[in-house]
Order: C-alpha cells, then structure tokens, then sequence
C-alpha cells in the first residue's frame, strides 16, 4: 500500500468513526466510503480475534486429544481430571478436547460461529472452576480460562464478521436465536458437570497421610 492509498484508508477511518459516534449526525452527510471502511475496521478485528482466540483453543484440544505441544493426550488428560473430579476422566477429557480443538477451529474459520463460541465457553467455565477462587494466573486463579470464556461468548453473540465461511454461506449457520440458545445450553451443560464434581468430591475419601519411601502402608 503507498503513501497516498494509506492516507486515504486513515482518513477514511477517522471518518467512519466520527460518523459512527454522530459528529455528523443531523449537520453533514457521511462522507462517501465511510461506512465501508467502518465495515473493513470490524471485519478486520474480529478475525484478528478469531485468529487469536480460535488458535489458542485449538492448540489447547490438540494437547488434550493427541499429546501435541507437549500435552499429555487423551490418558494423561485423564488422569489428571480424575484428579480434579472430573470423572469419568477418559470422557470428561474428550469432550473437553472436541470443545477446544473443535470450537476453535470453527471460530477460527468463521463457521457456525454461535455454537462454536458457545461450546468453547462451556468448556471454558468448567476449566475456570477449577483455578477458583484465585484470579491471577501466576497464583494458578482463573484469569487465562475467564478471558477465553468471556471471549468466545462475546464471538458468539456478535458473530464472525464479513470475513468468514459464515458470510460464504450466508449467515445461514449464524443467526441470533442460535447465539441466544447455544450460551444458555452451554451455562446449564457446564453447572451439569460442575454440579457433578462437586458431588464426586464431597463424597470422595479424605488422602491419607503420607509414607516414607519403603515404609509399609499398614
């Protein structure tokens, strides 16, 4: 892009967002081109932030499901939600690897956005339950999984923007009454399970006192 063009395509944005915030509303006409740049603006962002958030699901699934980036798969993802109460552990980790890895990849092209964001968001509530009550993520709180939560419900509702398979198709896998269904579906699936740890846990025996190495058990 030369000099001239960008000069223009600022421009054009500064008055795209004076004619949003309605400097020019009741005086002045918007200017030619304005609400097209607007447009672009939003497109753009909102796939920056499918990219951004779609990836990081996407990577996070592909630990739980196939070992990748140093995950510990399916067994070892398994294994440590039995840990938490997740249980059964084997099924608890496959569905919570399809809602990352699968979910990320559909926000991340921008197809069937609502259902995508909604079932990240699910997953993304149960995973900040465990981490609470501590926020940050350096104290190992809930802050990583909160954002990604927050995230993928807000994609949900305002949908992929016009660079999207979504828009391809017309919008016909996107549209509000399925945001509206797939968020509460969603909330009321991650209390289920949530509601079934918490159970699991209550009931759970209290750990036993540990043992020196090589000292019997009993």
């Amino acid at each position: 892009m030369g000099r001239a063009e960008m000069a223009a395509f600022v421009k054009g944005a500064l008055l795209a967002e004076l004619a949003r915030s309605g400097a020019f509303r009741g005086t002045t006409r918007v200017p030619p081109g304005a609400e097209a740049t607007a447009t672009a603006l939003r497109d753009a962002g909102l796939l920056v932030l499918r990219t951004g958030v779609g990836g990081v699901l996407l990577a996070h699934g592909c630990q739980k499901l196939f070992g990748w980036f140093g995950g510990g798969g399916v067994a070892g993802t398994a294994a440590a939600f039995e840990q938490m109460g997740f249980t059964p552990g084997a099924p608890s980790a496959v569905a919570a690897g399809l809602g990352e890895a699968g979910g990320g990849t559909l926000i991340l092209v921008g197809l069937a956005t609502p259902v995508a964001g909604a079932a990240a968001t699910g997953t993304m509530m149960a995973a900040s339950a465990v981490h609470f009550p501590a926020f940050f993520a350096q104290q190992g709180g809930y802050e990583y999984t909160a954002l990604l939560a927050v995230s993928t419900a807000a994609l949900a509702l305002t949908g992929p923007g016009g660079w999207s398979l979504d828009a391809l198709l017309g919008y016909r896998l996107n549209k509000p009454w399925m945001s509206v269904v797939g968020l509460v579906a969603s909330a009321v699936a991650a209390t289920a399970v949530l509601q079934r740890r918490a159970q699991h846990l209550a009931s759970a025996p209290p750990p036993g006192p540990p043992t020196m190495e090589g000292e019997p058990e009993g």
